[in-house]
């Protein structure tokens, strides 16, 4: 070979086996006869079963991470689910809990309504209702405003009573409403009667909670007939309240030998702490007369007359 000439054929050591085509045709009929065997003869069926025994441990090592996040994805998303449906179900609960509670309480206002109503019919006085808006500010007296006052003819004085009995006394009468007086406070003083035994007496308010009950029957005497459980009702001599009304029940008697007067205190019979709806009744135009024992004249006296 003579210099500056190029060789056109690839040298010994770079020579190739056969071409590419022959390559191709050579294993497309390998394929083929390897298929056309196995379909016919059933040739690899074993050796499937050993290649998939042998790679089963790779591809469960290579599932569990899918598996994983699968199983993860849909712990999260049923956690949400029911946390969803655990604030649906409490704010359910909640409504239909505060639905009962609505219920309940127009159910007890009916019926304190219709005890009014029924009240009303058997009273002689003339009565008005009025509902009670709220409590006074004052922490030192015990009183509520009602929602009627002297547009609506509401007096002064008049007797306020609930379903129950006898609530207060009107004290303060504005245009378009009117403060009540309750019966508990200490400035408040009503004349009673003890249905067992006929005695009168005078019950004031007595709001300290250690007394029990909010009222005292005051200037009994020590060995006065009055015992636990006595119903106290208004006796009329005061020309405020119609005789009959309910007061209150003795609930606690106390007798000291170092004192002339019992210690007799009484709980009111009217709902004084949660009243809502009241009647105003008008007061008793006169007191009732008292009696009066006839008075002995002397034999010696009889004739002296002008």
């Amino acid at each position: 070979m003579s210099l500056g000439t190029l060789e056109r054929s690839a040298p010994p050591f770079f020579k190739q086996g056969p071409s590419s085509l022959s390559k191709l045709a050579l294993y497309s009929a390998l394929a083929l006869f390897l298929m056309v065997a196995d379909a016919r003869f059933h040739l690899t069926g074993a050796l499937r079963q050993a290649v998939a025994t042998v790679i089963y441990p790779v591809q469960w090592l290579m599932l569990q991470p899918v598996e994983f996040i699968a199983q993860g994805s849909g712990y999260f998303r049923s956690l949400k689910t029911a946390q969803e449906d655990a604030d649906a179900a409490r704010k359910q609960m909640v409504l239909i809990s505060q639905r009962a509670l609505q219920s309940e309480q127009l159910m007890q206002e009916n019926l304190h309504l219709r005890q009014l109503l029924d009240l009303r019919t058997r009273l002689e006085t003339p009565a008005q209702a009025a509902q009670v808006l709220y409590d006074t500010a004052d922490p030192y007296t015990r009183r509520v405003v009602v929602d009627q006052g002297r547009t609506a003819g509401v007096e002064l004085g008049a007797p306020v009573l609930d379903e129950k009995g006898v609530l207060g006394q009107v004290t303060r009468v504005h245009p378009f409403v009117s403060e009540v007086t309750l019966l508990i406070d200490r400035d408040q003083a009503i004349a009673v009667l003890n249905i067992r035994t006929g005695t009168r007496g005078v019950a004031y308010g007595d709001p300290v909670a250690g007394h029990a009950g909010g009222m005292e029957l005051r200037f009994m005497p020590a060995n006065a007939d009055v015992l636990e459980g006595d119903l106290l009702t208004t006796s009329g001599v005061d020309g405020v309240y119609p005789p009959g009304l309910p007061v209150a029940k003795v609930v606690r008697v106390e007798r000291r030998a170092d004192s002339a007067f019992a210690r007799i205190y009484c709980a009111p019979i009217a709902g004084v702490q949660g009243a809502r709806h009241v009647m105003l009744l008008k007061p008793v135009a006169e007191p009732m007369p008292e009696r009066h024992e006839p008075v002995a004249v002397s034999p010696g006296k009889k004739g002296d007359r002008k």
